[in-house]
């Protein structure tokens, strides 16, 4: 009589073999989703060499404290990054040849005024955005009054003749936070300038990061420190953020490619990596964020009032109602850009004379009517001549290039604003706007009978 032949141990209980298989089939999901669904961006190495965290903050800064998670899950539009060392000799080659790029690629309007950018009239403004034929027409562009800086700082911005990352910090709004995930020679040949006010440096002294009694070159972690005296600019804390952010060709005069980062923002992919991928390879001007809700330019008007991003709303309408009066229109399909509002806390830019040539004529808007910047974008964009090569990228490629922090608490509680909603036509009650009539009737789809 021939031996009974026993199942497997493995297999005898059929709960621990259901088990096995739904641990597998979960690591299988759980594999595939993160590599095909979630991923944004893609490295074709990814063993490149990373630095090890530039700075440590004390335990009482809480540098990382009140980050805002992400919204999306999928990523409709991966970013592919080339090879870490390929990007950094291809942009080493970009820079050392003579090249157009730099402030220098437009003339400059010199002079002296009773404010920092001149303070023009929408016809005087309006004047310079054809400059299609150059003429040597001379472009207003901030600076009829002295920047306040240190000789030596300025020495040190005008040696940066490559890629730049700026960012600023007023009223001591924000944390400043290391970028991440930075290649071993990222350090060697790019320039990180942070610039700061009196109320942020003494919070810094609070925290004994930075000695307010200190002369001496300042710098934290990948930061080159810049302190500016506000007090000689512009009374809102906001508007002295937008020179660094819009005049960046003329701060760093050398620099052939710049990155602005909103101070909210920590920056974890290489900016190497980025400028390659969102400017260079996409052979454009300029790259920007879409907006996460909207497109037409008037649904943030209306969001900015109703929030009261800007308390002057009365600003706010006489702004819309001059862009409307002098050809702005809704977004739309006849458009070659897919959205009229961007993202701003995070611009990449070739510092090209379509790109100066925009950054002029929007810091002359926002000095005009208000800091927010995106208000008066899609007027510039599209009035603007030589028209600008602009990679509008999606949402979802800004949340995985960067981590975005709540700003800092204030002394009588955290005001981080209402949850956003569906923008209405109460921005225009009792026909206040109507010289946007035409805008609202195109951008609402409804008939003129």
């Amino acid at each position: 009589m021939g031996k009974l032949i026993s199942k497997p141990l493995l297999c005898q209980s059929k709960l621990f073999c259901f088990s096995l298989f739904y641990l597998f089939s979960s690591l299988f999901l759980a594999l595939y989703f993160s590599l095909s669904v979630t991923k944004c961006i893609f490295r074709s190495s990814p063993f490149d060499p990373i630095q090890f965290p530039l700075f440590s903050y004390p335990t009482s800064y809480g540098e990382h404290k009140h980050a805002i998670p992400t919204l999306r899950s999928s990523c409709d539009s991966p970013v592919y990054f080339s090879d870490y060392w390929e990007v950094l000799k291809e942009i080493q080659e970009i820079c050392r040849n003579p090249t157009t790029l730099g402030a220098r690629s437009l003339r400059y309007m010199q002079g002296n005024s009773k404010n920092f950018g001149g303070n023009f009239s929408i016809e005087k403004r309006l004047s310079y955005f054809d400059h299609r034929e150059d003429n040597g027409t001379e472009i207003p562009c901030g600076f009829f009054e002295r920047f306040p800086i240190s000789n030596s700082d300025r020495i040190s911005m005008e040696k940066c003749d490559g890629l730049v990352v700026i960012s600023a910090i007023l009223n001591d709004h924000d944390k400043i936070r290391q970028p991440k995930g930075l290649g071993s020679k990222t350090l060697d040949y790019v320039c990180f300038f942070l610039f700061i006010d009196d109320i942020t440096l003494r919070g810094l002294d609070y925290h004994n990061i930075i000695s307010r009694k200190s002369s001496k070159e300042n710098k934290i972690g990948a930061w080159r420190i810049i302190k500016v005296s506000t007090s000689y600019l512009y009374k809102n804390a906001a508007m002295n953020g937008e020179i660094p952010k819009y005049l960046i060709h003329r701060l760093f005069p050398n620099s052939k490619y710049s990155i602005w980062i909103d101070a909210k923002l920590q920056l974890v992919v290489d900016p190497l990596l980025l400028i390659h991928s969102l400017v260079i390879k996409k052979n454009v001007d300029m790259a920007v964020s879409k907006h996460p809700y909207y497109v037409h330019t008037m649904e943030e008007a209306m969001a900015t009032a109703r929030w009261k991003k800007w308390w002057d709303v009365d600003g706010l309408k006489t702004q819309m109602e001059t862009y409307c009066e002098n050809g702005l229109q809704p977004w739309g399909p006849n458009k070659s850009y897919p959205t009229d509002v961007p993202d701003t806390a995070l611009i990449l830019r070739k510092h090209s004379a379509a790109t100066n040539l925009f950054s002029c004529l929007m810091f002359n808007e926002l000095e005009a009517f208000n800091p927010r910047d995106q208000l008066g974008f899609a007027f510039v964009r599209d009035k603007m001549n030589p028209k600008l090569n602009l990679n509008m990228f999606e949402v979802e490629v800004f949340e995985q290039v960067s981590i975005e922090y709540r700003h800092n608490l204030k002394q009588g509680g955290a005001n981080v604003g209402p949850k956003i909603r569906r923008a209405s036509s109460d921005f225009f009650v009792n026909g206040s706007c109507s010289k946007c009539d035409g805008y609202l009737v195109k951008m609402w789809g409804e008939s003129h009978e």
